[in-house]
């Protein structure tokens, strides 16, 4: 019997190695995008997963990326590493690096998020591209320093104050774009203005996908918002992605090898799921596109929820008072 389960384990892990290997040679290569020189990008979240692929492959692109990051050592450690791995890259490949900052920006914090937009404006003489993209996914009912459900707090609130606060550098930096990471969970998420602070009830999953349907309603009405400015607002979904995001997620230690395997197998890699990051940031395939919802390069279709401009303003409105923009 064991020497049967050895054999089966050892038969369909060669059989997931051979379906990754023909899905990554099936794959198109990373994107190509125009060259990012004189550029500056913020990215949130930068330091890991999706955030720091794409800060990687930008910097490779020669664009000066700013990497907003609530842990400061964690963030200079990958930033050293990130220099290192596309110093040695652009040297093959001919010419020099862009340039890579770290800036310390927490989210859960309204404070810190307008110190360091005060800091980017002090400093900073443009801003071509903001990168929304750091995120919070399914943690335990906890509240962010200014009394927000964290998950709404950080997916959504955090970002709407930091992109409003950034517009008028946008604007006199246009063209210029605004991405949103959001996620395909977004379709099991519901805007209830009743209880936006969950304190009537609280499921981290649910909370979880309305914050992305919140990224996404907000990303709709910015663009409506800056039409004929120059600035140009999408969102995106990276698809299933292997990073760290899914910390809070408990999985029995028995089935966590065949999870591993199956993640290895079948999940995307940072760098493949940034792909479409990359893209509405650098393509000029998506100049002047607003207001669109994209997947692995695409544009697509979103659900009708997604679509309530109705909702997405009142949001827009209620978001503003929460966050101080308004009294």
């Amino acid at each position: 019997m064991a020497a049967a389960a050895l054999g089966l384990t050892l038969g369909g892990g060669i059989l997931l190695a051979a379906w990754r290997w023909l899905r990554g040679a099936a794959r198109a290569a990373v994107v190509c995008g125009a060259s990012m020189r004189g550029k500056t990008v913020i990215i949130t979240g930068a330091n890991s997963g999706l955030g720091r692929a794409a800060a990687a492959e930008l910097l490779r692109m020669r664009a000066r990326v700013i990497m907003g990051c609530r842990d400061r050592a964690r963030a200079e450690r990958a930033a050293r590493e990130i220099r290192a791995e596309v110093g040695e890259r652009a040297e093959d490949e001919g010419g020099g690096g862009g340039e890579l900052v770290v800036r310390e920006l927490d989210l859960a914090s309204l404070r810190s998020v307008r110190a360091f937009c005060h800091r980017v404006l002090q400093e900073e003489p443009r801003l071509d591209v903001l990168i929304n993209n750091a995120g919070i996914f399914q943690c335990p009912y906890m509240k962010t320093e200014d009394g927000f459900e964290m998950q709404f707090g950080v997916n959504h609130l955090g970002h709407f104050l930091l992109t409003n606060l950034l517009l008028g550098l946008l604007k006199n930096s246009a063209p210029s774009r605004v991405v949103v990471v959001s996620s395909k969970l977004y379709k099991y998420g519901e805007i209830n203005f009743e209880d936006l602070n969950s304190e009537i009830s609280y499921n981290k999953s649910f909370c979880y996908s309305r914050s992305k349907l919140a990224n996404i309603l907000f990303a709709r009405e910015l663009a409506r918002r800056l039409e004929g400015t120059g600035v140009t607002v999408n969102s995106l979904h990276p698809g299933i992605v292997r990073t760290n995001l899914g910390r809070y997620v408990n999985i029995p230690l028995l089935a966590k090898p065949l999870f591993n395997l199956v993640s290895w197998a079948f999940f995307k890699t940072p760098l493949e799921g940034a792909q479409t990051t990359i893209y509405l940031a650098s393509s000029p395939d998506v100049e002047g596109v607003s207001g669109k919802y994209f997947g692995d390069c695409k544009e697509e279709e979103l659900l009708p929820k997604a679509m309530d401009d109705l909702i997405a303003r009142k949001l827009w409105d209620i978001s503003e008072v929460m966050v101080g923009l308004l009294k």
